[in-house]
């Protein structure tokens, strides 16, 4: 593929197979090392589901802190990522595994992908509706966490969230008249939603449908938010036309962890594409932008 910024690599093996790599890992965002293990992979599995690719083997990156861990805790990560590995047909290959001050975890993840059936981040076309599978607020809710600030059903509610694979909904986009599709990570909503308009179209938000959790709010109101949401908005908020002040307009920069797919589809597939999707378990799909000609700005809130 010539050279592009795609959530990941591509390599053209003959007429039929494409080899999709990445590459991600994580600190912890739960206590639990289990949940970790399957958050951290769900994470690191996601862009090979946003480009339509199914995954074949992983490996596992650790950074394991020996001084205040025992072995039984790195043994519960690597046994939570190898369930989502397996969840999607894949199997771990192998991996390495470093002493280091903070925990980290995720997978270097091969795929593969017709040529011609690459789902690429950058190519929707004007008139395409734009679907969100997960909700957003994820990078407060995380950061709530680590300040011990959410009670037990809410950390709960979130950890199902955020180890929800975005498999099946890659499965499911392919049934479907789909133009472009990428997975809200690191750069938020925004981030990800400017890197799609490929600055040749203006994508057009309502804001009141973008799927937020309640929870997540709470925590905003109270200034619980993360660093690389400021850092997010400070960057893409110049390319962003905002129709009337919102008190939530923080989330839209909100860096995500394991977040959801963001959609290019026909409008007349649009009703159809989001049942399947909440009828599959992304209860919170909705539709939340459209795609429009270029008028000077990449994205409009309104």
């Amino acid at each position: 593929m010539e050279a592009s910024n795609e959530d990941a690599s591509v390599y053209r093996l003959d007429d039929e197979r494409a080899l999709v790599q990445t590459v991600d890992y994580i600190t912890p965002v739960v206590d639990d090392p289990y949940i970790y293990g399957q958050i951290a992979a769900a994470n690191s599995l996601s862009d090979v589901f946003a480009m339509g690719a199914d995954v074949a083997t992983a490996l596992n990156l650790v950074g394991f802190d020996g001084c205040n861990h025992k072995a039984e805790v790195l043994n519960e990560i690597l046994q939570g990522g190898l369930s989502k590995v397996q969840e999607c047909g894949g199997i771990i290959v192998g991996g390495h595994t470093i002493e280091t001050p903070e925990m980290t975890y995720g997978l270097s993840v091969a795929g593969f992908v017709h040529p011609k059936k690459i789902y690429r981040n950058n190519t929707p076309r004007v008139g395409d509706v734009l679907i969100l599978t997960k909700p957003i607020g994820m990078g407060v809710l995380t950061t709530g966490i680590k300040a011990d600030m959410l009670d037990a059903k809410a950390v709960e509610k979130t950890a199902d969230i955020l180890a929800q694979l975005n498999y099946k909904a890659s499965l499911i986009m392919r049934d479907f008249d789909v133009s472009a599709c990428t997975d809200v990570t690191g750069f938020g909503l925004a981030g990800h939603a400017y890197e799609m308009s490929g600055k040749n179209f203006t994508i057009e938000f309502d804001f009141n449908s973008i799927p937020i959790i309640s929870e997540a709010i709470e925590l905003a109101n109270m200034g619980i938010i993360p660093a690389g949401t400021y850092a997010n908005q400070e960057y893409v908020s110049l390319h962003v036309e905002v129709k009337k002040e919102y008190q939530n307009e923080i989330f839209f920069y909100d860096a995500q962890t394991s977040g959801g797919l963001l959609i290019a589809v026909k409008e007349s597939d649009t009703i159809g594409l989001v049942k399947r999707l909440k009828d599959a378990g992304y209860e919170y799909s909705s539709i939340v932008a459209v795609l429009k000609e270029f008028s000077g700005t990449s994205l409009v809130l309104r």
